[in-house]
């Protein structure tokens, strides 16, 4: 059905992450590709002054190494990509420049803070050019 799927993963939700891996999958054309992407937030200059200088690097590679575990564990085939930014605009910016015709998100149970600054499954759902699966957890 799809031939790029880009598959947002939050570390926070690692099981989350394993059943949009496996959707994706299900859901891929043959010689399609998959590219599981995390993103990691920017830190604010106020505190990254309080960090040691490869704080981000190290949070790159250590997102780096759960998502290929996860690759393992899942045996899904895919490529692994961390994005530094806001992750909404990260995940449509990385979309956009793969030519995904897919972005699978996982959303989670809103709470009050969602109403007025909104989650980020909203803000890719409202602009991303392509498809959005959001795959919704059971309350």
């Amino acid at each position: 059905m799809y031939r790029k799927i880009i598959v947002a993963i939050a570390l926070g939700g690692i099981e989350k992450g394993e059943k949009i891996l496996r959707k994706a999958a299900s859901l891929l054309d043959d010689g399609g590709e998959i590219i599981a992407l995390n993103v990691i937030e920017d830190v604010p200059s106020y505190v990254a002054i309080e960090l040691p200088a490869n704080t981000v690097e190290d949070a790159m590679q250590d997102s780096r190494d759960k998502l290929q575990a996860l690759l393992t564990t899942t045996g899904v085939t895919a490529t692994v990509e961390i994005a530094n930014g806001p992750p909404a605009k990260a995940i449509i910016s990385t979309a956009e420049s793969h030519g995904a015709d897919l972005i699978i998100v996982a959303s989670h149970v809103p709470d009050f803070s969602n109403y007025f600054i909104g989650a980020t499954a909203d803000r890719v759902v409202r602009h991303a050019k392509c498809s959005v699966l959001v795959e919704r957890q059971k309350i």
